[in-house]
Parts: structure tokens; sequence; C-alpha cells
């Protein structure tokens, strides 16, 4: 065989595997014990990362971040965080600011509130100006959707005061949400709907009717076919990094492989596995058994 026969037939295997593994893995950091937001981008694991959570907004409040153990905002406590955004920034991981969570004190009552909300990311996480600024003057790749309780209406707004400041940001705001896989998310429905959203990573747990097991197999893939039929670029199939990171929903690294990922890698909007959460992806280390194939 010819050096030139040869190169080509290894071309055509490299392209073969880039097509069949072409997915990524972005991750949610802030709400565990987990290592630092730099070892995390570090690790060449994740696509992205998610801070969470801004996790109260709304009712004229002045919205607040919570971070669990890593920092406290109200003293300015988490802007050494700035130069970890950086660092995930330079070496190609998107940073985005995840808003809502599994709390309960976070609503939108009103197009101003969406629009006020609007303004304090625009002016305190993205390309605007604070005094206030929790991560100092590092800019966010974008902000993310997590919203599973409050109000169910405005958010659509919101996202379109977001998409807006792109006619004046010199980089992009990119949107992404986490809606539950029950069709339709009461939450973001309406969201999700206007097309704004880059990235669109279904959490396929804590909502056992569209899980992926055993005896539920033909709904969970059509309700991934619904949620790939949306308009958005890419769709990413939320899971929990462990059994413990949430109560049902986990997918054992074999099987994910074997009987998931080859079916839902079909769609042209297949983006790769969200996981829940860097913390407990360090203890079970589900990412490094998934990040070939996803």
């Amino acid at each position: 065989m010819t050096t030139k026969v040869l190169f080509v037939s290894f071309l055509v295997l490299v392209l073969a595997i880039d097509a069949a593994y072409g997915g990524s893995i972005p991750i949610y950091w802030g709400q565990g014990r987990e290592s630092t937001l730099s070892q995390a981008c570090s690790s060449k694991l994740y696509s992205h990362v998610n801070i969470a959570f801004l996790s109260k907004f709304g009712k004229g409040r002045t919205p607040m971040l919570d971070l669990a153990t890593h920092c406290n905002p109200s003293t300015g406590g988490c802007r050494f965080l700035s130069n970890e955004i950086k660092y995930c920034q330079s070496i190609g991981v998107k940073v985005l600011l995840s808003i809502g969570g599994n709390g309960a004190d976070y609503t939108l009552n009103s197009p101003n509130e969406a629009k006020d909300l609007a303004n304090y990311l625009w002016n305190n996480f993205l390309g605007g100006y604070s005094r206030t600024r929790p991560f100092d003057n590092v800019v966010l790749d974008g902000i993310d959707f997590y919203i599973q309780s409050g109000s169910t209406k405005y958010y659509d707004i919101l996202a379109r005061y977001l998409a807006a400041y792109n006619t004046k940001s010199p980089r992009k705001v990119y949107l992404s949400a986490a809606p539950q896989c029950l069709i339709p998310d009461k939450h973001l429905d309406a969201a999700l709907n206007t097309g704004l959203f880059d990235y669109i990573w279904v959490r396929f747990f804590n909502n056992p009717s569209c899980e992926y097991t055993a005896g539920n197999k033909k709904n969970f893939f059509k309700t991934w076919n619904y949620w790939t039929s949306i308009k958005t670029r890419n769709v990413f199939l939320g899971l929990p990094a462990s059994t413990k990171a949430a109560d049902t929903g986990f997918i054992p690294v074999d099987v994910l492989k074997s009987q998931v990922l080859p079916v839902i890698k079909k769609s042209p909007k297949y983006g790769g596995v969200m996981l829940w959460s860097r913390y407990w992806d360090q203890i079970e280390k589900y990412s490094p058994s998934i990040k070939y194939y996803v």
C-alpha cells in the first residue's frame, strides 16, 4: 500500500471518529465542595461551565448570587474568580452564569422586572458597567436559564432583552437553558419558543416519566425527538453524574454508551451530554468515562 493511500485511509478514519464522537460536556459548578473553577477547566473535560446560581431576583429586590461554600459575593469575596474565569475562557471553555436553581426565592412578575433583571445581568456580569460586579471586570460568555419555580411568565421577555445586547456587545452573549424533560416545560416554554437559545441542556433527571429506563425507552426517545425539533442549534442530554446527584435519571456508563448515545447522536442538533454537577463528577469520574464517546 502506497504512502498516499495510507494517508487517505488515516484521514478517513480520523474524520469518522470525529463525526461519531463530536459532542461535548457542559457542567454546573458552584453548589458543592468541588475543586476550584480553574481546576475544573484545566481538567479539559468540559466545554462549558455554568456558574450556579443567581438564586434570588424579582419582587423589586437586588438579585443575589449564591455560590455555597466557595465565596460570599455580598462582601466582595468572589472577585478572585475573575482570574479563574479568564483562565477558563483563555483555553476555550465558555463560562455562563446560571440563574434560578433548585430554590424558590426567584420570580418575574412583570415585563418591567424582566427588563430590570436583564439590565442587572448586563451591567454586573456581561459587557456593561457597575461598581458592584461580583466577578470584578471579567465578562462572562452568557446567561443560563435554570428555572423550575416561581412565575411561569416573562422569561421570554428576559431572553429578548438579553439577546438584544448582541447589538451593543463586541462579543456574543450566549443564551442557554436547562428545561425539565417534561413537555412542555411550564416555566421556559415561551422563552424557548423565541428561538434565541444557543444551547438547550434538557434535564432528563428527577422526571421519571421521560427518563431513560428499561421500561421507558420508547417515551425517552420520543421525548428526545421532541426537544431536537425545537428551534435551537444544539440540544444536550442532561444527566446526573452520580446516583446521589439526583433522585432519578442516572444512566450507567455502559448503558449510555451502548444503548443511548448511538441513537441520540443521529440527530443533527445533538450537542453532547450535560452533567450535574462538577462536585459529583469529581467523585464518580463520570465524564472521563464518557468523554470519548459523547
